[in-house]
């Protein structure tokens, strides 16, 4: 029978705690929260500023911390490239409208608009973990407008990638990647 010591236990279940995830020293930790600050600041700023130009109230898409934590924290994923950020996005905000349009019933438009924004960003190739969020928000912010997939959600997704781009490229960072071959 095997011996169970509390190092051993830890050792075995340090994988659902947190185990698996790299080192990340506290530099490149602060260099990927001081750009998602500045970046979020930078769209935000602008997309507000354009929001009471155009008399449009909504101005923010509410995914788009996720968005930088994974263009400014992950560069160099696939999920994080500016087709992924800008396409799965917007192709999920318009999905999630629809969804909203055809389907009355709230319990089967959130599941209908997630898979649908997951299936189409597949399709496109462009898959963005926050852009399935993006569908489930529009349905449950009863948002009817396609207008709404162009701004905030477009203008927003092209103003973090470029935020994204600038500071990583001036803090070291290659963005946007291309996958190796």
């Amino acid at each position: 029978m095997a011996k169970f010591s509390f190092k051993y236990l830890a050792k075995h279940s340090a994988f659902y705690f947190g185990g698996d995830q790299p080192a990340v020293s506290w530099v490149e930790r602060l260099r990927c929260v001081g750009g998602a600050f500045l970046g979020l600041m930078l769209v935000l700023t602008i997309a507000k500023s354009l929001g009471e130009l155009s008399g449009i109230g909504e101005w923010l898409m509410a995914s788009l911390g996720a968005s930088a934590l994974l263009v400014f924290a992950l560069p160099g994923s696939p999920m994080a490239q500016p087709w992924a950020v800008i396409a799965g996005n917007t192709l999920s905000a318009v999905i999630g409208i629809s969804c909203f349009h055809v389907i009355d019933e709230p319990l089967l438009a959130l599941p209908m608009a997630g898979a649908l924004s997951i299936l189409g960003m597949f399709i496109l190739r462009c898959l963005h973990p926050p852009a399935a969020a993006v569908a489930l928000i529009v349905v449950l912010g009863h948002i009817g407008h396609y207008r709404y997939a162009l701004f905030p959600v477009l203008v927003d997704s092209v103003l973090l990638v470029l935020a994204g781009a600038v500071y990583s490229n001036l803090t070291g960072k290659l963005y946007p990647n291309r996958p190796p071959k």
